[in-house]
């Protein structure tokens, strides 16, 4: 009797926890809107008027970004370094800025890397997305919507790749989701996008989901000086991957899933943070990029770097021609997802159906 009152207890909480974390019908979702500042270069995502993330486009930086992006309680995922540096974050790989999708090598230009010496400044061979404009913006209860348009130009000037994005931003209880949907066009010539772990879309995280380490880092002050102490104690740091194929902490990088989750707390909240893979993707199930300091990106065409040499993807965008990427994020507060819902949303995503 005794083991049959604990499963029925344990079942009993299993089961409100699920509900808890279950999208309410019978409640009333928010309204996702949009404030446009283009004398700023930039366009605000609001849901009932909180911000949730903002797509920028500033001239000191290389691409466009979404900075920051929140969770549902208004607490910032993403490192504020070197855009708002906030006192105890890492201050390396000054070009991982907020949400992003860039590549290392488009015809021997680094996109990725480009801006590494900090913001305002450009590396030799450098590419850089410059943003044109953006169209078809809609709010709407429980989701929003705008399409980007964009052009990767080589450390000359010169247009390598067109770039359309049609973005959705879905509010939903305690989670926030942005689908993107990006559609790149090679010019009059062929456009080769060679092996390297470099890419593809990426987000920096807060410091507090990091995974514990005890390396020596550089840390920056209120001031605006750096320290450089051998973190022992990693007090507040709290992150740990899960991939999909049940894989965790700094293990998963290297190794193909078609989602990562990254969970972890920020002061007493719960985070979670997910990426999921499109199965219409190249290369699909990506490999991933993900580093316990905090770079948390899919990439499906560095497979020489993942498997170590053994094998190699040499992808080229002919002439004319384009090619379609997809991904979701999706942000939990409050809660850490469990593998069956994450497993319905990226499926969810997959279908297109929402």
């Amino acid at each position: 009797m005794k083991n049959l009152s604990f499963l029925g207890v344990t079942i009993l909480i299993l089961s409100e926890f699920l509900t808890a974390c279950k999208p309410n019908e019978n409640v009333k979702k928010p309204v996702v809107s949009f404030a446009e500042k283009q004398t700023e270069k930039k366009i605000e995502v609001l849901v009932d008027g909180q911000q949730f993330t903002v797509f920028q486009w500033p001239d000191n930086i290389c691409k466009p970004v979404f900075y920051p992006v929140c969770a549902s309680s208004g607490t910032e995922i993403t490192r504020g370094f070197p855009i708002n540096p906030r006192n105890g974050e890492r201050t390396d790989h000054p070009h991982q800025i907020g949400l992003w999708f860039t590549y290392g090598n488009v015809n021997g230009n680094d996109f990725w890397g480009n801006g590494s010496q900090g913001l305002g400044t450009k590396n030799s061979n450098g590419g850089t997305i410059k943003h044109l404009r953006i169209e078809n913006i809609k709010k709407g209860t429980g989701e929003g919507s705008f399409d980007s348009f964009e052009s990767w130009v080589d450390s000359t000037g010169n247009e390598l790749l067109k770039e359309k994005t049609s973005y959705s931003f879905i509010a939903d209880g305690k989670i926030r989701i942005i689908d993107r949907n990006t559609i790149l066009t090679a010019g009059e010539k062929n456009v080769e996008m060679p092996d390297t772990k470099e890419g593809m879309f990426g987000i920096r995280v807060a410091r507090q989901l990091e995974l514990p380490s005890n390396g020596t880092i550089e840390l920056y002050n209120e001031d605006g000086t750096i320290t450089t102490i051998k973190d022992s104690l990693n007090t507040g740091i709290s992150g740990n991957y899960e991939s999909s194929e049940g894989i965790f902490g700094e293990n998963v990088w290297g190794t193909r899933a078609r989602w990562m989750k990254l969970d972890g707390k920020i002061g007493d909240e719960n985070i979670s943070v997910i990426i999921c893979d499109h199965p219409g993707n190249p290369n699909y199930p990506t490999y991933w990029h993900a580093r316990g300091y905090g770079l948390f990106s899919a990439n499906p065409l560095g497979v020489r770097d993942f498997t170590k040499g053994t094998d190699s993807l040499n992808f080229v965008i002919s002439a004319g021609n384009s090619v379609t990427f997809k991904y979701r994020v999706i942000v939990a507060s409050g809660v850490q997802l469990l593998t069956q819902q994450i497993n319905d949303l990226a499926t969810e995503f997959a279908s297109g159906e929402k």
